[in-house]
């Protein structure tokens, strides 16, 4: 069977419950549930370390955080030292042409780490933009190209509306639709395809910036939320476990209420960006039939983390509530590699879909990789043995949220203040009820610290000692074999 072509589709904050193939009462994605019925849509998908770096990590490395070492959010750190084995390098080597285009997140930000080519546009990395020392061109390929466009000045930039890149403030893009960075990410591709090598097979990587903030689609995709009743808040009853950390009104907040006008328009904001980024996958799909490729190319949709958005008077990432680490995953294969339009229900991770990518390209998968391939579930094979549960974490608000779920139930404990949270995700998928002291669900808490401390055992910042787990450790942002691998390579 001749290899297929890849195409990883990869959206920034996206929720996993935001797709209306899911249910979802609001979002409107059509072109996303065509995507779905003629695929796979894994229901129980999660980002482990829901923030962008180590979630990108996960997906480049096809690496769990125990094996990667990126626990936390942290910029500066040289990806090709501390990651060598990725996975566009692993699908160059087996003959494939490699392509970027969009967010990648790395540093140095021009880091190719595999692939053949990187047309970039991270959006607004504080870390980058407020060197002084360079010239913003060596880091951005979006924005010299609006600054060349008919009619926009040769100081235009993409911060000239104001809005902050972790901002709740919403409003729609002051500029032409065309010269959104959500259109330009499907216009590089589009071009991109009349240029690749048409001798052998290409893996795209098409990473969209938004729906991260700013929260800035066009004015119809603004407008068409914004003219609807509110979304209704989703707070639990056991918000008072953060309420050391509330900074209510705050545009940046992590945790923290917002006024109901604030937050609906972020909320017309954020599902703007959706129906937007929609749209645009359609376009390039649309090119990708026109050019006769589509018939034999793997599309893959999803994202590298969510967005509370307001639930729980949360908003951002790095949670480890289902807004936050809950993800969308699609598998669109061609004839022949899996069956179409079904749900698979298991609990998979960004870790996956390195192998699976690899399995599917009939290219070796390498020993440091501990995902594993999803073409037992393209098949539609039931009998496969899988993960019991996922394991993960995020060291955020001055300690480590730690999770472990099997997409149906979800024990959660903060390892600075040691608050524990147990939640039946099938009968409350909103996590409003925290049945940790329901004598009624102790047995069943119980067995799911067990297998958090299970998972910790042996962590470094030992969150565990005689079988309990340790309040009050030190968070770390990266383990140690990962510091070490740096040192490694700047000595050589």
């Amino acid at each position: 069977m001749e290899r297929p072509n890849i195409v990883l589709i990869c959206v920034d904050q996206w929720r996993g419950d935001a797709l209306s193939a899911a249910g979802h009462p609001r979002v409107h994605t059509p072109y996303l549930d065509q995507l779905a019925a003629v695929g796979t849509r894994f229901s129980r998908a999660y980002s482990a370390t829901p923030t962008c770096v180590p979630a990108r990590v996960a997906l480049m490395t096809g690496q769990s955080q125990e094996a990667h070492g990126r626990v936390g959010y942290s910029d500066g750190v040289s990806f090709d030292e501390a990651h060598p084995v990725t996975m566009p390098r692993e699908l160059r080597n087996a003959g494939y042409q490699t392509q970027a285009i969009g967010k990648m997140h790395v540093y140095p930000e021009r880091s190719r780490i595999g692939f053949d080519d990187v047309r970039l546009h991270d959006g607004y990395l504080h870390y980058s933009r407020r060197r002084h020392d360079r010239d913003l061109r060596q880091i951005d390929d979006y924005l010299p190209w609006l600054q060349a466009q008919a009619g926009v000045s040769a100081i235009e930039d993409y911060t000239d509306h104001g809005l902050s890149c972790n901002s709740v403030v919403a409003r729609p893009w002051d500029k032409g639709e065309a010269l959104h960075p959500t259109n330009w990410v499907s216009t590089e591709a589009i071009s991109w395809l009349y240029r690749r090598d048409p001798t052998v097979p290409f893996f795209l990587y098409l990473s969209f910036h938004r729906p991260h903030s700013p929260l800035d689609p066009p004015q119809w995709a603004f407008d068409q939320y914004l003219n609807r009743p509110p979304r209704e808040r989703i707070v639990g009853d056991w918000t008072d476990a953060y309420e050391t950390h509330r900074r209510d009104g705050a545009h940046d907040a992590f945790f923290g209420r917002q006024d109901e006008w604030t937050h609906h328009r972020a909320t017309a904001g954020y599902y703007g960006h959706l129906s937007h980024i929609d749209q645009q996958i359609n376009r390039f799909l649309e090119a990708l039939w026109e050019m006769r490729l589509r018939e034999n190319t793997v599309v893959i949709f999803t994202s590298d983390h969510g967005d509370m958005m307001g639930d729980h008077d949360m908003y951002r990432k790095g949670f480890p509530y289902e807004g936050s680490a809950h993800i969308p995953f699609i598998m669109s294969v061609p004839e022949g590699y899996g069956e179409r339009g079904t749900v698979v229900d298991e609990v998979v991770e960004l870790r996956d879909i390195m192998p699976t990518l690899l399995d599917m390209a009939a290219a070796p998968i390498p020993e440091s990789v501990d995902g594993e391939s999803l073409t037992p579930f393209l098949r539609g094979d039931s009998s496969v043995s899988w993960r019991k549960d996922l394991h993960g974490e995020h060291t955020l608000l001055g300690q480590s949220l730690q999770w472990v779920t099997d997409g149906k139930a979800k024990f959660v404990w903060m390892s600075g203040e040691g608050q524990e949270q147990f939640f039946d995700l099938v009968n409350d998928p909103n996590e409003t009820v925290n049945l940790i002291e329901d004598p009624s669900w102790s047995v069943e808490s119980g067995k799911w610290r067990q297998r958090l401390i299970d998972h910790l055992r042996d962590r470094e910042e030992g969150y565990v000692k005689d079988n309990r787990l340790v309040i009050g450790q030190q968070p770390a942002t990266m383990l140690s074999h990962v510091e070490d691998n740096l040192k490694v390579a700047g000595s050589s």
